[in-house]
């Protein structure tokens, strides 16, 4: 007998979700075949077969949160049936609603099936089973609404409240069943239609991050634009003969890329962090690129972005993009970002204040080209290619007057794209 256990997932990973079991239990698989698909908070990992067997028994199902090294499934000797990619799950609410011909369920089976679709993390389970205490009951500061063992520890040393729940009707927990509004709405008019779903684990580490960092950082954003012309016939005269030396296009990121890594040798505090009370200054310049996945925005890093060339930067961001879209990024392609870019452009954005990756201090947001008229001088007005830019910097160790020349910097070499052979 073989115990499938859940691998190391990486630097600080220790929580993963079971995203879909590629075998039914029962059948013959051999070793090396993918028996299930972990969601971590940000990318996914198959687990394989050991030795060759049954799945004789699945121990965790599809959207149960997992810890690394607990036991989801065993592979037993002998043989059945032939593997076969399972059938997805039907949702757990529809499990739970029977016809009204069928006899009603005991309420302890009903109050067990209620809180095995709260959001909590394993310990806080076990802990709550111990206790007897119902999951929905309990209250979470996660900004998520996922419940922790410390928000157990807390309801069970509260006060009963069965007197409120008698004055109250009791309500979703609003990080399973929408926000307070949605079901405030349901109650006023239970005859609208909804759409009820969990958020994947990657969502909710972004949802979760992203109010963190508007939570712990001074975060302010200062604009300019910039006048895209000279880079456009750059590409128009270059791109063909681009394309045929190096076998990749010659896109937009290449140019900003390089002009982020001018910019940053110029203000170092950009390409920093803090740890505590000290600024930590990296002296290297791995650039993160903001792709949109179909599990949510990921952000693979160009690694030592200053040494490369224009073809090798859009090389690595075509790789790392196809990459995201096949959901197929390592966990090594993600960590380690110096600063970010997010191209908000791709999809119509015209202007936006982007939100840092924390830890970094800084990113630049890309937007729409869009031809408006420009004076030239007191005289002269042309029509002309612009692009707003943005930078959301941490105010706590970027001064605004610092923030402003970087954005003005970049500025400065995307309209010159010959400086960036010279700056970048």
């Amino acid at each position: 007998m073989s115990e499938i256990k859940v691998p190391e997932l990486g630097e600080s990973i220790t929580e993963a979700t079971i995203s879909k079991w590629l075998v039914k239990e029962g059948s013959q698989v051999s070793q090396g075949d993918l028996l299930l698909e972990l969601e971590t908070d940000k990318v996914n990992l198959e687990i394989s077969a050991e030795q060759d067997g049954v799945l004789s028994e699945i121990r965790k199902q599809e959207g149960d949160n997992v810890s690394v090294g607990e036991v989801v499934g065993l592979i037993g000797a002998g043989s059945g049936q032939a593997s076969q990619p399972s059938a997805p799950e039907a949702p757990k609410a529809a499990e739970q609603a029977a016809p009204a011909s069928e006899p009603a369920k005991a309420p302890a089976a009903s109050a067990e099936a209620e809180s095995a679709a709260v959001a909590a993390s394993p310990a806080a389970r076990k802990l709550a089973r111990e206790r007897g205490i119902d999951l929905n009951q309990v209250r979470t500061q996660d900004p998520i609404g996922r419940v922790y063992p410390e928000d157990v520890k807390t309801f069970s040393t509260q006060p009963s409240t069965s007197n409120q729940q008698a004055s109250a009707p009791s309500a979703p927990k609003s990080a399973n069943s929408g926000s307070a509004n949605t079901a405030s709405q349901q109650a006023a008019d239970p005859g609208k239609p909804v759409e009820r779903k969990k958020m994947s684990r990657r969502r909710a580490t972004i949802a979760k991050r992203l109010v963190e960092a508007q939570h712990t950082a001074a975060m302010l954003t200062t604009f300019n634009e910039v006048d895209m012309t000279a880079i456009l016939d750059v590409r128009k005269r270059r791109k063909d003969a681009f394309k045929d030396k190096h076998d990749v296009g010659l896109g937009f990121m290449s140019f900003f890329t390089k002009a982020v890594v001018g910019a940053l040798k110029q203000y170092p505090h950009l390409n920093a962090e803090i740890d505590g009370e000290d600024i930590v200054v990296k002296q290297f310049y791995d650039i993160g690129i903001a792709v949109s996945a179909k599990e949510g925005l990921v952000v693979p890093v160009v690694r030592e972005a200053d040494r490369l060339s224009f073809a090798e930067i859009e090389r690595q961001i075509g790789e790392l993009a196809g990459k995201a879209r096949n959901n197929a990024l390592a966990l090594s392609d993600l960590q380690g970002g110096t600063f970010t870019i997010t191209n908000g452009g791709v999809f119509g954005s015209l202007l936006s204040t982007p939100i840092l990756n924390a830890p970094q201090v800084g990113i630049l947001g890309m937007h729409k080209i869009q031809i408006r008229p420009v004076a030239i001088d007191a005289e002269r007005m042309e029509n002309r290619p612009m692009m707003y830019i943005a930078l959301s910097y941490d105010h706590r160790i970027v001064d605004g007057s610092e923030a402003v020349r970087f954005l003005v910097t970049v500025k400065e070499l995307l309209e010159d794209p010959e400086s960036l052979l010279l700056e970048g």
